[in-house]
């Protein structure tokens, strides 16, 4: 288990210098934006534009904070996503564009290149203590706003934007909130066959 503290994270451009990321996890550890298995990243969107393209990578994407973006999904209708939304997956090699509902937003990006790894993302809302069983490969838990005792082999507290991440063969983890929190559970596996 590994304490992920907001304080703690890379800031760097977007591969299209359109904007920053905030990286929270990727894996292999050193790997950049061209050679990652899977990255977890949050992002602050000024403006409406074009996405970056990642070639042969999947991406989910969750509104965090602001008003909302339209995403613009080459082959699909316009789907707008905001902070009550369902994380939005789609691939990240198709032309996808976005606008803005009402001012910048920040949001929560999981990518894994779809030949090796596969994700899921849900959203929670928890006012009592829960349990998180991990994935297969990967598992990380990013507490958006309060405060949250996380019970694993030593107890820790995470405060806003602070994460945990367990690796293979990590046991369930159990989360006491304090008060009601908000936060993301990224479930990360291999692709079948592979590995």
């Amino acid at each position: 288990m590994r304490i992920l503290r907001a304080a703690d994270y890379r800031v760097m451009p977007w591969k299209n210098g359109g904007g920053t990321t905030t990286e929270i996890a990727v894996s292999p550890e050193s790997a950049g934006l061209d050679d990652f298995d899977w990255r977890v990243s949050i992002a602050r969107v000024e403006a409406g534009g074009p996405f970056s393209s990642f070639a042969g990578v999947d991406r989910t994407l969750a509104v965090l904070e602001g008003e909302g973006i339209v995403l613009d999904i080459a082959g699909r209708v316009p789907k707008e996503l905001t902070s009550a939304s369902t994380p939005l997956s789609f691939p990240a090699d198709v032309p996808t564009g976005a606008s803005l509902i009402a001012g910048p937003i920040t949001d929560l990006n999981v990518m894994t290149r779809r030949t090796r790894m596969t994700h899921a993302v849900e959203r929670l809302l928890i006012s009592a203590a829960s349990d998180v069983l991990p994935a297969a490969d990967a598992t990380l838990v990013l507490c958006l706003d309060g405060e949250l005792a996380v019970h694993g082999a030593s107890p820790v507290r995470l405060g806003p934007l602070d994460a945990v991440l367990l690796g293979q063969g990590a046991e369930k983890l159990r989360l006491e909130p304090a008060g009601t929190v908000a936060l993301f559970v990224v479930r990360i596996g291999r692709v079948a066959g592979n590995g």
